[in-house]
């Protein structure tokens, strides 16, 4: 039997290799870890079991794995208290720095609706009595749990698209996404995605910098010349730089950069902060360019925050989608009870 399981892990394997290898940009490379994971333990379960005779004549060895599995179960419980704590925290650092401003409280609500799902929903579900108040737990908490799920392979896809063998990638023009000025003076966060870029020029001697911001409320001038101002400042040639100063959001920063481009098939680099890059490749994706995403790092406190703020914009570009999946959970949760 572990043969077969072996086989189901294997072919995992390769559906994953073959979705990395392909085009990571979709959560599908998320979900696919997660099935070969499971696959995985499946089969060392198997495995264990066919050595079960060997493992009784080795205490020391039984031990080891007790302690293994004794480790992980704690994990396991303790990983959604451990959550609720860091994003409360990292919530009031939000708070502490940035202002209080409703995108500003993402990762304490996150917190707090957690907490309210894991131990308040529980007691409020089993003070219903009644099939009605029953039918309505189960159907809101399916949706929390496909919600949390939906969370979970998000971020898996987002890690997996940040990380990259080698930097030296033939690329003809390297995207930096703008992200706001303060009067005509690029901030820390859009400096750090100028600084990538720049770096990813020295790998890439043959490549341009497209330098994609237009002229917001509050900025003097457009992004893209604040961008290519600083880039100048840090030796870059005024040649390996191209300015668009139309655009006002993401998915414009794409499509009006393509357009700038004039080579037919063109290897593409996109920067922009790590926890905006699985998004900015999905509207690429969905605009038909093949391109590669660079993230550049930010303060720690603020990543969380951004993070849950790019999954809810990840979930208003894909919501139908998701209202289907949802639709289908809710009837069939009440055909349960209805025929119960």
């Amino acid at each position: 039997m572990w043969q077969f399981t072996f086989l189901i892990f294997f072919i995992s394997v390769c559906i994953f290799a073959g979705i990395m290898l392909h085009d990571s940009r979709t959560l599908w490379s998320g979900a696919s870890f997660l099935i070969m994971m499971v696959c995985l333990s499946v089969f060392l379960l198997f495995v264990l079991y066919q050595c079960s005779e060997w493992l009784a004549a080795h205490d020391f060895v039984i031990g080891i794995l007790i302690v293994m599995c004794v480790l992980a179960v704690g994990g396991v419980v303790l990983f959604p208290a451990i959550l609720m704590l860091v994003f409360f925290i990292e919530g009031v650092k939000v708070i502490r720095h940035e202002g209080i401003k409703p995108t500003n409280l993402l990762s304490m609500l996150f917190s707090v609706l957690l907490c309210i799902y894991l131990v308040i929903w529980p007691v409020i579900g089993n003070l219903g009595k009644n099939r009605l108040s029953t039918t309505l737990y189960t159907i809101i908490s399916c949706i929390a749990v496909y919600v949390l799920s939906l969370l979970s392979v998000y971020s898996l896809s987002a890690v997996f698209n940040l990380f990259h063998l080698k930097k030296k990638r033939n690329a003809d023009y390297i995207i930096v996404l703008g992200a706001g000025i303060i009067g005509s003076k690029v901030t820390p966060l859009l400096a750090a995605r100028i600084e990538k870029g720049i770096e990813l020029l020295r790998y890439n001697p043959n490549a341009v910098l497209i330098m994609s911001g237009g002229q917001g409320s509050g900025e003097d001038i457009p992004e893209s010349k604040a961008m290519a101002e600083y880039a100048l400042d840090k030796g870059v040639g005024a040649e390996k730089i191209i300015m668009e100063q139309k655009s006002v959001s993401t998915e414009e920063n794409l499509r009006f950069s393509r357009e700038l481009m004039n080579k037919q098939n063109p290897q593409i680099v996109i920067v922009t902060t790590a926890y905006h890059i699985l998004r900015a490749l999905i509207l690429a994706k969905r605009q038909g360019i093949r391109c590669v995403g660079f993230g550049a790092k930010t303060k720690w406190y603020f990543t969380l925050n951004a993070f849950i703020r790019e999954f809810v914009g990840y979930l208003r570009l894909t919501w139908k989608k998701h209202m289907i999946v949802i639709g289908i959970n809710v009837c069939i949760v009440t055909a349960l009870y209805v025929l119960k």
